[in-house]
C-alpha cells in the first residue's frame, strides 16, 4: 500500500481509532529501537554525560522550574 493510500484510510477513521493508531506506531518503532543507527560519535557522547551524571558532576535542573523559567523569558 502506498503512502497517499494509507492517509486516506486514516483520514476515514475517528479521533480515538486515530489515537490508538499513534500509539501502536509509537510502539512498533520502540520495539525495532535497536535497530536504529547510531553514529559513534554519539555513543560517546552519551556515555561520557552518564558518566558526569553517575559522578555527580552535572548540574541539573528540575523540569518543573525548567518549564517555569522558560515560560517567564517568553511571555
Amino acid at each position: 500500500m502506498k503512502t497517499k493510500e494509507i492517509v486516506k484510510e486514516i483520514d476515514k477513521l475517528g479521533l480515538s481509532e486515530k489515537l490508538i493508531l499513534v500509539e501502536d506506531i509509537w510502539d512498533s518503532i520502540a520495539r525495532s529501537n535497536s535497530e536504529l543507527p547510531m553514529p559513534e560519535w554519539q555513543k560517546v557522547e552519551l556515555d561520557k554525560r552518564y558518566g558526569e551524571y553517575k559522578s555527580g558532576k552535572l548540574n541539573l535542573h528540575d523540569w518543573k522550574d525548567v518549564h517555569d523559567d522558560l515560560r517567564e523569558k517568553h511571555k
